[in-house]
């Protein structure tokens, strides 16, 4: 069993208030979780209206089918026109 962990650093740069920022993030994960079936929370900045950090983790049985899901994930948030990928951390063990 493979347990892949990513932290990935957001800016909202659209958001004026803390609901503006709620509304990006809720259909950010909400995609994220339908489309590549990994858990995902915000896990830090929960109070900042133009940042946040949020934490995906994907199982598998493969480390190669692990790192290609969040990979593909990570891709798929980048190209995302409403938050710019500030930074990540990505962990398989």
């Amino acid at each position: 069993m493979h347990v892949g962990i990513m932290t990935i650093g957001l800016g909202i740069p659209g958001a004026a208030s803390l609901k503006d920022k709620r509304h990006v993030l809720r259909s950010l994960i909400d995609r994220a979780r339908r489309k590549f079936n990994v858990s995902i929370a915000e896990i830090d900045d929960l109070d900042c209206w133009t940042h946040s950090v949020i934490a995906v983790a994907a199982v598998s049985n493969s480390r190669q089918h692990t790192n290609r899901a969040l990979d593909s994930l990570l891709d798929h948030i980048e190209a995302n026109p409403e938050v710019d990928v500030e930074g990540v951390d990505l962990q398989i063990d």
